[in-house]
């Protein structure tokens, strides 16, 4: 049975809980930075699911030099601490720049006024590990619906930024496709999202694929936002027999294969976007193996010179 991100996301975060504005300097230095093509191992799942460290080597034999985790449980990464998560990376010559740990409302006590143990532990095992960013990659459906309840939430947004920025992480928001879908006081919610977070503690890692389905395109929001998006998830996306993986009609495939304008896409990110990130994740495979994918999306990315 094929189990959807956004089902995953919800999974894992029950488990778990149980204008525009941008810094010239930063734009100027995240241009600058060498641009290395990674993989989101959600990617790869359920080969992760059985074997993470044969998988890792089929992917570092492959030529991925990044990847991105989307498995921390009871502090450890795919069944690891983060000390011997690292030492396998470093065995590998791999690096894990970011991560997907979803930061729910049950993180943020409210009458403390600071986050909970269980946050700042995740913080402390992503800088153990060698993370540059902690990206949540959902919003509860509570903070959808209410615009003073969203706004008080970003702003424990910005503040989760304060509590990464001096373990020299930043934090990250990750988008699925309701933040197009929905909108409240007559903006979506991914225009008051990025308008309301500050830059400069909170990171946009826009996923071109999922939005495409409910009316977002990567292309307009890179001229909207320019400087914003700092990490980037590299998908296509074709038409899907059955609901797709954002319950809508689209499905993502290899790279170059869809109707996305992926190659523009992620040159204009280069120029435009501040995009230094770029992280490919493919979730539906098309008779073909996740690894045999994984493989042919690098392969592209390297042809268009990522």
């Amino acid at each position: 049975m094929k189990v959807s991100r956004r089902k995953f996301l919800v999974n894992s975060s029950l488990t778990a809980a149980g204008t525009f504005l941008f810094s010239n300097n930063i734009f100027a230095q995240s241009t600058a930075a060498p641009v290395v093509s990674g993989i989101q191992l959600y990617s790869v799942r359920d080969e992760m699911g059985k074997d993470p460290l044969a998988s890792l080597k089929q992917l570092a034999a492959m030529g991925y030099k990044n990847v991105e985790h989307a498995n921390y449980v009871d502090r450890k990464f795919y069944g690891y601490s983060a000390v011997e998560f690292k030492k396998i990376l470093d065995g590998l010559g791999l690096k894990m720049p970011s991560g997907h740990t979803v930061m729910n409302a049950n993180h943020w006590d409210k009458a403390a006024n600071d986050f909970t143990d269980a946050w700042k532990q995740t913080v402390e095992d992503a800088a153990t590990v060698g993370q540059k960013y902690v990206i949540s990659p959902w919003l509860d459906e509570g903070l959808r619906k209410n615009y003073d309840d969203l706004l008080g939430f970003l702003d424990v947004f910005n503040k989760c930024g304060e509590l990464c920025k001096k373990s020299g992480l930043k934090f990250g928001y990750h988008n699925h496709n309701f933040e197009f879908k929905y909108s409240l006081n007559n903006q979506s919610i991914y225009d008051i999202i990025l308008q309301k977070t500050d830059p400069e503690l909170v990171l946009q890692q826009m996923d071109i694929g999922n939005m495409y389905g409910a009316g977002g395109r990567a292309l307009d929001l890179l001229k909207k936002y320019p400087g914003r998006f700092e990490s980037m998830h590299v998908k296509d996306e074709i038409k899907s027999s059955n609901k797709g993986e954002m319950d809508d009609a689209y499905e993502s495939t290899i790279l170059g294969k869809g109707i996305l304008p992926v190659k523009e896409i992620v040159g204009l990110a280069r120029k435009l976007g501040g995009t230094t990130e770029f992280i490919i994740e493919q979730e539906s495979y098309q008779n073909k193996t996740p690894m045999e994918c994984a493989q042919a999306d690098l392969a592209i990315m390297k042809k268009w010179g990522f």
